[in-house]
């Protein structure tokens, strides 16, 4: 059985190889070749911290697992990550333990992968202005992957606490590469931006509608639970919206949720999954003028696929740590 740390992880999984085996990941989801309940999530504590159980088998690429995932709330006042978490692996062909794997870096680093692929799929073309309301690890892996696969020339970054801006902008201002500047406020950063990040822990929406240009791209990450949302409901309305899948978008986006609820929408309003949309079973936009969202929650085949890929990798260079627990 072997162990890998968060830095066998990082040394293994570059953002650049991680964004095309999500999007391998999503076809294979979204063609129905992915055994993967929704999440199971209890509330612990009287902090109503998160404790997740996230479970997905595929045969192609040959994996089977499950991720262990916490949010505790209150964990940055202990000097530790709010997001924690532990994949196991287990061999596809007998069901015996091949791997546990810090989970913590994966979910960082998959989430703005997954991100990365609707940018390719949906951005338009020379999309060059980024607006990301949060300051957090989501910003910074975030920021990592867009670079990656979009022309950036500016960089706006708002979150509420003013220090954690400026230091984001100071840690990722890097010579030759898109300058990264903070702003005062939310409008500052998303009027003319032509893609968005909304990377928060905020419940309500953390934008206006009317801030979001004709042709925007929206990756809305942060809110993940039925009652929370990052975007107001006239945005969703007006927008083309992606999810990753539907059965989560129905049970867990409050993004999507909760202006079905007020009656502005139906759940045919959500257009496809980012996987149907990459494999050309779905339109993506119609034109230059259509803002377009893609509401992220996370699944277990990403974390899954991704483990794999590190343990692949890691066997391959004598990386991580054996344990025999017979």
């Amino acid at each position: 059985m072997l162990l890998l740390s968060e830095a066998d992880v990082r040394a293994v999984l570059p953002m650049s190889d991680l964004i095309d085996a999500m999007e391998g990941a999503l076809r294979q989801f979204s063609a129905g070749r992915v055994a993967q309940p929704v999440r199971s999530v209890l509330e612990v504590g009287p902090d109503h911290n998160y404790f997740g159980v996230m479970p997905a088998a595929l045969d192609d690429p040959p994996a089977v697992g499950a991720k262990l995932v916490t949010v505790y709330h209150r964990n940055h006042e202990r000097g530790l990550p709010s997001h924690l978490a532990t994949i196991v692996l287990n061999d596809h062909e007998t069901g015996g333990l091949v791997a546990i794997v810090d989970g913590r870096y994966i979910t960082e680093a998959r989430t703005a992968a997954v991100s990365a692929v609707s940018v390719r799929l949906l951005a338009r073309r020379q999309s060059s202005v980024l607006a990301i309301i949060g300051s957090g690890v989501q910003a910074h892996s975030h920021l990592e992957a867009i670079e990656l696969v979009a022309p950036l020339a500016d960089v706006r970054v708002w979150s509420p606490n003013v220090d954690h801006r400026t230091a984001f902008a100071c840690e990722n201002s890097v010579a030759g590469q898109a300058p990264v500047r903070a702003v005062a406020d939310p409008r500052t950063a998303v009027r003319g931006a032509d893609l968005i990040v909304l990377a928060t822990a905020s419940k309500v929406p953390v934008i206006e509608s009317g801030d979001v240009q004709d042709g925007a791209h929206v990756c809305g990450v942060g809110a993940c639970r039925p009652d929370q949302r990052e975007m107001p409901t006239t945005l969703v309305a007006r927008a083309r919206v992606y999810v990753d899948s539907r059965a989560g978008a129905m049970k867990e986006a409050g993004d999507v949720l909760l202006p079905i609820a007020e009656g502005a929408i139906s759940e045919r309003h959500i257009a496809g999954e980012l996987g149907e949309l990459a494999a050309g079973r779905v339109p993506g936009r119609s034109s230059d003028r259509d803002v377009t969202i893609f509401k992220s929650l996370g699944m277990a085949v990403e974390d899954v696929v991704a483990a794999r890929l590190a343990v692949e990798r890691a066997r391959a260079i004598g990386r991580g740590r054996e344990i025999d627990l017979g």
